[in-house]
């Protein structure tokens, strides 16, 4: 049986072939929407819904219903929560500007931020979005090793620019990735391997393959829990052999921690802490201002020196202090309401929950995370295959029922859970028992 590949933005999207089977109203915002944004606009749900507010985990429609988030990270720390809110506020009102001046208000924050990281991680660059992040890690690292070629696994997600884009194929819908891209699988025991074993053995014909094509391995590219691959955190430790080949091949290791980042994994405040390794270059984005629009690189001052030798770099909006503010409150309010403890607390709740449920029902045939990431495969208990049309499904049930989850993997057959970290074991019961009334309802 063959099993079609899902595009990222093809996961859990409105057909706007239905516009005609919503409500007339729905209908004309709907056309509204589609008039001014055209073949990019991407809706989520069979039917769309129009939200007004938020607040922690929690948002709400035009209608006043009330949705309970368990797929939104970039909110990292709640919905619109009041120390992040007041602090963009009060720093907005005061001074807005980029990077050319001195500002306290950037220079605490980047201080904060740094460290946390581990030596020799010692310098930043600050950006506007992840995908700028991983454009310039991917700059950095070709004049750094001299090397063009980048590993990437092959339903990986790192951003948009024209750039970024080629290293993310599940963003590719009539193409391959470009030739200096070499795709491995989703980390995975396979042929008799482990999960690291496996990895590494895939790294490796990587690395053979941009060799024989004479452009070398510039990095090995990673969101550290593989969310788009479906979410796959387990053993920790697994990527030490991978690094280290890649490192062996005069390339970088790169952590995307856009969506595992801050806290999220419960392992600390990095998803390649669960690893222990030290990547050479970190990029960050989405949760990093609690919705407010930034993102930032992180690597060795050697390698950023190498870097600006060759390249004049500046980024008007990166860095700018409402951003710092925003950014100081998010890592503020993580350390106050110890959320990386509580995401480790009510992620282990969570997991076991629906271990439970697993057990109850055939359509579920793993699950996966770390913390409060969290992937449930979906597949055809007759088959064992990854079952896609489940996942919409119970996907769109939920919303139904007012809650609001995603789906991520090759298939997309695995429900995407990353609620925000302020989310508690009571939320859990409410998901789980929803879940369960669906599945019981097929």
């Amino acid at each position: 049986m063959s099993i079609a590949q899902k595009e990222i933005l093809d996961l859990n999207r409105f057909d706007a072939a239905s516009v005609q089977g919503l409500p007339p109203a729905l209908a004309g915002q709907v056309a509204r929407r589609q008039a001014s944004f055209g073949a990019s606009s991407v809706l989520f749900f069979e039917q769309p819904i129009d939200m007004v507010r938020a607040e922690g985990a929690y948002l709400y429609d035009d209608a006043g219903r009330r949705y309970l988030d368990v797929y939104n990270n970039v909110p990292s720390v709640g919905h619109c929560h009041p120390r992040v809110v007041e602090a963009i506020a009060r720093q907005a009102g005061q001074l807005n500007i980029h990077t050319r001046y001195l500002n306290q208000v950037v220079d605490a924050y980047a201080e904060d931020l740094l460290s946390r990281f581990p030596a020799p991680l010692s310098n930043v660059v600050m950006t506007c979005t992840g995908s700028e992040s991983n454009d310039l890690a991917m700059r950095i690292a070709r004049i750094v090793t001299g090397a063009e070629g980048f590993i990437v696994t092959e339903a990986a997600y790192h951003g948009n620019t024209a750039l970024v884009t080629e290293i993310s194929p599940s963003s590719l819908r009539k193409r391959k990735p470009a030739p200096f891209v070499a795709v491995v699988p989703a980390p995975q025991a396979r042929d008799g391997l482990d999960v690291a074993e496996g990895f590494a053995a895939s790294v490796e014909n990587a690395i053979a393959e941009l060799q024989a094509r004479g452009i070398g391995t510039a990095a090995l590219i990673v969101d550290t829990i593989f969310s788009s691959d479906g979410v796959f955190a387990d053993p920790p430790g697994f990527l030490q052999m991978a690094a280290a080949l890649v490192h062996r091949a005069g390339g970088l290791l790169i952590a995307d921690e856009v969506q595992p980042g801050f806290g999220r994994t419960g392992g600390g405040l990095w998803g390649f802490e669960r690893h222990g390794i030290t990547p050479d270059i970190v990029t960050m984005g989405k949760p990093m201002g609690n919705g407010f629009p930034m993102g930032g690189v992180v690597t060795r001052p050697d390698f950023l020196k190498q870097f600006c030798e060759e390249t004049g770099y500046f980024n008007t909006f990166g860095g700018n202090p409402v951003a710092a503010a925003a950014g100081h409150a998010v890592l503020k309010v993580l350390d106050e309401e110890g959320l990386i403890d509580r995401s480790r607390a009510v992620g282990d709740y969570f997991r076991r929950s629906l271990q439970a449920l697993m057990a109850e029902h055939a359509e579920i045939g793993a699950v996966r995370g770390a913390g409060l990431f969290i992937g449930l495969d979906f597949i055809a208990p007759a088959t064992g295959h990854p079952d896609t049309a489940i996942a919409t499904w119970v996907i769109n049930q939920l919303r139904q029922k007012g809650i609001l989850i995603g789906a991520a993997g090759k298939y997309g057959a695995t429900l995407k859970i990353r609620p925000p970290l302020c989310f508690s074991k009571a939320d859990v019961d409410v998901f789980a028992g929803a879940l369960a009334d669906c599945l019981k309802a097929r």
